[in-house]
């Protein structure tokens, strides 16, 4: 039998209330071990970015406990996601991981048995080695982007100097943890066959989903009213609008639709370029897209029951398998999905195999808008794209099937 006694401890940067696909994904694992009988302890950062409109700092406390999970929120000199220029962002992110181990000696007492690191960012990997050998734990480094590649590819990161400080701290990462996780076999090539890590050490975890949170149902059309889209064929798309997604593509794409005048792009979220973006929209005159902030976790899962089509875009600049979250959060929600993906992105495999919708590269603001009109002409099956989302969830990305494998790797 497990020995649930084990004290876990979660490294993330993002925790509710916090609004981001890692936040959540970290909130479900730490409740979900927690529900199993483990004690378990998350360091994360002090709330200050992607916050819904209706959040209120009613003094959130830098230990508390939520939900039998033991919360340590850690202050910093600026947050890993903020707005900023890409030197200051640089710089926290390497002081970061000294900065959280502060924060773990002061707050917690109990030997840590297990500790799991969500990257990006990197470096807290530095903090998981080092509550890892100040506690002779197990380190368990959950990689979702292959980072300093991503940051290369789009152009983040240009510095040769940095880029070799960057790539020294990857490679002790994945030297120092005992397993690494990735969430599909193309970022698993990635690392076994051009960063050369052991295969025994890299697992396919896939990223789940809860699939009761979706499970509840809008009513009255709230959404559609609060915001005067009755009647409209809604193209949506919510989340984190940064470098990575190049949402460039989905306003050009609007352009090409705009005479449709039933269509309207709904985009909820913040991140660095929603200022662009919206100044972009601007510039083209776009009458059919719509920008909204940030809503809670729970407002998002009732809005997508009012929408038409999710949205997914990552820009071609990419060149990793990466896969967008909220691939997942439309499937679950029985939203038929259209994706713009990097060439290299295992979302593509995903959206193919589910029958969930449709995917095609990022690159061509032409084909782009066909794809766009493509699903919109296909109103009638619509439903049936939903549907097999969501079977497809069903058979591989629920969330006791992935923390069971979690569980194993623990022990």
């Amino acid at each position: 039998m497990p020995n649930n006694s084990l004290n876990i401890l979660i490294v993330t940067s993002s925790y509710p209330p916090e609004i981001r696909s890692s936040s959540h994904l970290m909130q479900e694992l730490a409740e979900e071990l927690a529900e199993r009988g483990y004690s378990v302890f998350v360091a994360t950062t002090y709330p200050t970015m992607n916050l819904p409109d209706s959040f209120h700092d009613t003094g959130i406390q830098e230990y508390s406990v939520e939900n039998n999970v033991k919360v340590i929120r850690i202050r910093t000199p600026l947050h890993p996601h903020q707005k900023g220029n890409f030197i200051q962002r640089g710089i926290s992110q390497l002081i970061l991981p000294y900065i959280f181990f502060r924060g773990i000696k002061k707050n917690i007492r109990e030997q840590i048995d297990t500790v799991i690191v969500y990257s990006p960012p990197l470096t807290l990997a530095i903090a998981g080695r080092k509550v890892a050998h100040k506690f002779n734990a197990r380190f368990i480094l959950n990689v979702q982007d292959i980072f300093p590649q991503n940051a290369i590819d789009l152009g983040i990161i240009k510095n040769p100097i940095l880029i070799k400080l960057f790539e020294v701290i990857e490679k002790s990462a994945y030297t120092d943890a005992d397993v690494i996780t990735v969430h599909s076999k193309g970022n698993r090539d990635v690392l076994t066959k051009r960063k050369h890590v052991s295969s025994e050490k890299v697992t396919v975890l896939h990223n789940w989903i809860d699939i009761k949170e979706y499970e509840k149902t809008s009513e009255n059309n709230y959404f559609r009213k609060k915001l005067n889209l009755e009647g409209k064929f809604i193209f949506f798309f919510g989340g984190v609008m940064g470098p990575s997604q190049g949402l460039d593509l989905l306003l050009k794409a609007a352009k090409r639709i705009e005479e449709h005048e039933n269509i309207v792009f709904l985009f909820a979220g913040d991140g660095l370029e929603k200022e662009r973006l919206k100044k972009l929209a601007d510039k083209l005159s776009l009458k059919n897209v719509i920008f909204h902030p940030f809503v809670s976790k729970d407002e998002y899962q009732l809005l997508l029951k009012e929408i038409d089509v999710g949205l997914v875009c990552l820009s071609a600049k990419n060149k990793t398998p990466v896969v967008p979250g909220k691939i997942l959060g439309y499937m679950a929600a029985c939203v038929p999905v259209v994706a713009l993906l990097n060439q290299e992105s295992d979302g593509h495999q995903i959206i193919s195999d589910s029958g969930c919708g449709f995917s095609d590269v990022s690159n061509d603001v032409a084909k782009a808008g066909n794809l766009l009109l493509k699903i919109y002409g296909d109103k009638e099956d619509l439903n049936q794209y939903g549907t097999n989302g969501y079977n497809y969830v069903l058979k591989n990305f629920l969330k006791k099937v992935c923390v069971d494998k979690i569980v194993d790797l623990i022990h």
